[in-house]
């Protein structure tokens, strides 16, 4: 049974339950950072950029470090920030939430089709003669029936996930090392560290293929802000978020740069190449059959965790635009347990498009390449959102931003060196013609955005949802 919006609310605002403790904000960032991208794209970004993969991912690492942090100290400058898309809205306008909030939506439901298709390329690969859509769409309902019960259950289940991730890339580096300092012989030669530089130094496809590198690698960082859009549902915010958050140049250089190094010190990178796994690869040459089928089934358990903190997000954010009258009053009701149920069913019904898209052709990996673009492309504006509200947060309440207990290392200066790499980043993805293709597709998505727009702000509705959040958003917050 649903209860409608205004049942459960505080000061006439819905409200979610905080019921994520410091363990699930935790295992979430860290799954919200190691992507599917890492197990299933890797072997591309490898084959393309060669060993400067490694600095790559530390770039990219380092850049999106800073989006956080300044994520991080607008969420705590008002705890009654749900998401990124409030304090877009407060500080940028109501079209900025508008355009966040549902770029964000947009973004993960890309994404959860991507991540339908992997898992049913991955299923196949288990189970060879299984028709596609079966694993397709029974992730969707099992996903759903995850997200229905509360959002405790939600967390429990991404824990989980996180935490299997964790087991197996830890697993992969200790193995790795064992075949290093064993000296290990292979077709491919000897395991050791030298291979990262033998095989035509760290750049060997030279400067653009090093920039190939990035246009791939930025899909595996899809998500690192899933514990912004978890604000409202976070015990302890001004505890938890910053220690999510601040763990994240470690996590990058385990998970990222640490796997990395050993895959291409056991094997050189020139035997990567796309459309197979790298994790699974390793464990097959040590001669761990086994393993290798338990490395399938976490590749299969990290898209799983992907599309699930898909389903959440969008959840949440459709809710979120309920509220300030940008989508349809339904989204805004919430069933008994808090969860906006009629949000997550939208969610799952959309990412059926994936059981659609494996029938669209044979090449899984091109379906795949082409929607993690077009996500990696609106997820960047969404990040840029978030430094733009930051800048408008620095000049219009200076005196909020002193008090600040939780700054963003380099301020104003940062931000416009984090935008130039973005730039750089749409740079590189005209660079090659497939992420190309996808590039000049994403500008669709944006005009519908505007004509939608155009609509939405003259509604009665939103005017009036609209101003009573802003005002609920600019009293006194109780927590604080």
């Amino acid at each position: 049974m649903n209860t409608s919006a205004d049942d459960i609310t505080d000061g006439g605002e819905p409200r979610l339950q905080r019921a994520l403790s410091n363990r699930h904000i935790q295992l979430l960032a860290i799954g919200g950072a190691i992507g599917t991208g890492l197990f299933m794209g890797s072997g591309k970004t490898i084959s393309v950029a060669g060993p400067s993969v490694i600095f790559v991912y530390m770039i990219i690492g380092f850049m999106l470090f800073f989006v956080m942090r300044a994520m991080g100290e607008l969420l705590l400058s008002n705890l009654k920030y749900r998401s990124f898309s409030d304090f877009a809205g407060d500080l940028l306008g109501p079209w900025a939430s508008f355009f966040t909030g549902w770029t964000y939506w947009f973004c993960w439901v890309v994404t959860g089709v991507a991540d339908v298709i992997a898992i049913a390329g991955y299923v196949r690969v288990l189970v060879p003669d299984i028709p596609l859509w079966i694993p397709g769409l029974l992730v969707i309902v099992v996903l759903l029936l995850l997200n229905l019960p509360s959002v405790a259950a939600f967390g429990e289940v991404e824990f989980w996930f996180a935490l299997i991730k964790i087991v197996a890339i830890v697993a992969l580096i200790l193995t790795g090392l064992v075949m290093i300092f064993s000296s290990f012989q292979s077709d491919a030669g000897t395991a050791s560290f030298a291979n990262l530089w033998s095989h035509g130094g760290f750049f060997p496809n030279g400067f653009m293929g090093f920039v190939a590198g990035f246009q791939i690698a930025v899909f595996a960082f899809v998500g690192i802000e899933l514990v912004g859009t978890a604000a409202a549902e976070t015990k302890n915010p001004m505890r938890n978020l910053p220690k999510a958050i601040n763990a994240i140049p470690v996590r990058v250089m385990l998970f990222y740069v640490g796997a990395l190094i050993i895959l291409m010190s056991v094997t050189p990178w020139t035997e990567y190449e796309a459309g197979s796994s790298p994790f699974i690869g390793m464990f097959l040459l040590a001669g761990l059959g086994a393993a290798a089928v338990i490395v399938n089934l976490v590749v299969l358990t990290s898209a799983m965790s992907s599309a699930n903190s898909g389903i959440y997000s969008t959840s949440r954010m459709v809710f979120g635009l309920a509220q300030d009258g940008d989508a349809p009053g339904m989204f805004a009701r919430l069933s008994r347990r808090r969860v906006p149920q009629n949000a997550l069913f939208l969610s799952c019904i959309l990412l059926l498009a994936g059981v659609v898209l494996l029938y669209a052709g044979d090449d899984i990996g091109k379906a795949f390449d082409m929607v993690t673009t077009v996500s990696a492309v609106c997820f960047m504006f969404v990040w840029t959102m978030f430094l733009l509200s930051y800048l408008t947060y620095r000049r219009k309440r200076p005196e909020v931003a002193a008090r600040s207990t939780y700054r963003m290392p380099g301020g104003q200066a940062m931000v416009f060196v984090v935008l130039a790499f973005f730039l750089f980043i749409l740079w590189a993805l005209t660079t090659q013609p497939d992420t190309l293709t996808a590039l000049l597709v994403t500008p669709i998505w944006f005009v519908v955005l505007v004509v939608a727009w155009l609509f939405v702000r003259r509604s009665p509705r939103h005017l009036e949802r609209h101003a009573a959040h802003m005002t609920y958003l600019r009293t006194p917050d109780p927590e604080a």
